[in-house]
């Protein structure tokens, strides 16, 4: 594996993809009945910014730093912020929380988290990081295969989250397979993918693959800072199944705010399609 997040970390994917999982952890904390999160991909947790890898990017300057000091967000939008400042307690903006470190501060007694990596200097990082928390479980083990591994849980409610660097062939059939396995371990759960908004065969191969599941409700989501540009990442994707209630118009109230103040080129945008069995019950989509 070659991929390494800490030279994108805070990106506007990670905005995108982030804001999203604060939504849908703060919707599972409403009921007092135990969740738990498995993050498949969960990277090292916590990202410096003021790291080499970083500077040599500059990626966050284009995502989280045009947004985090912005003093009326969308509502929606608090739930991220406030992730991206607890870790930040005395201003100013040096360190970005990953995945798990999101998860892990949503996370009540009653709850518990799986988190993957098989990268072994991401894995180490990531337990020094929020390795000594008893709710906790971290694991060297392929992804797509946890699914298999961990589901179903004894909880009844909680998140999948599928994150992968998108750096192999076959890895949309690979998710296919996954989300395949997981809806019949798990029918309840909610699953989050994230996509790199390019290789929209290979996507659409997956919607194909996925389609037989007959998924109650799922809702999928686009950002894009810029129109497509040769070699460069300028959007993500969420394909979410079994979205947690209120998220549709959560995030339709953040993406056109996103859209704008993340632009960094003309082409830009926002998608919103929710699904009901298959059938499209809500359709939006904005420019920059």
């Amino acid at each position: 594996m070659n991929y390494r997040h800490a030279f994108h970390a805070g990106n506007h994917c990670d905005v995108l993809k982030h804001a999203a999982l604060a939504l849908i952890l703060e919707r599972l904390r409403d009921k007092e009945k135990p969740f738990i999160i498995l993050d498949t991909h969960a990277g090292r947790g916590l990202y410096d910014l003021e790291s080499q890898e970083a500077r040599r990017s500059g990626e966050h300057q284009g995502g989280i730093l045009k947004i985090i000091n912005d003093p009326s967000p969308p509502a929606s939008l608090h739930p991220y912020l406030d992730a991206v400042r607890r870790q930040n307690p005395f201003g100013g903006l040096r360190w970005y929380p990953g995945s798990p470190m999101i998860a892990r501060d949503a996370l009540r007694r009653q709850d518990s988290a799986k988190f993957c990596e098989l990268h072994p200097d991401e894995r180490v990082a990531l337990d020094r990081a929020i390795g000594g928390d008893s709710r906790i479980r971290i694991f060297d083990v392929d992804g797509y295969q946890s699914v298999r591994a961990f589901l179903p849980p004894k909880e009844r409610r909680g998140l999948v989250l599928i994150d992968p660097p998108f750096e192999k062939p076959g890895e949309y059939e690979r998710l296919a397979d996954a989300i395949a396995d997981g809806v019949a371990r798990w029918a309840g759960g909610v699953y989050m993918i994230w996509r790199p908004l390019k290789d929209e065969t290979g996507y659409a191969a997956f919607l194909d693959a996925v389609a037989p599941l007959r998924l109650e409700k799922s809702l999928v989501v686009s950002l894009a800072v810029a129109g497509p540009a040769a070699n460069t990442l300028t959007g993500s994707g969420l394909h979410i199944i079994n979205p947690t209630f209120g998220l549709s118009d959560a995030l339709a109230a953040a993406l056109p705010y996103l859209a704008a103040r993340l632009a960094a080129a003309p082409g830009g945008g926002w998608s919103l399609v929710e699904t009901e069995k298959g059938a499209a019950i809500r359709n939006e989509a904005g420019a920059a």
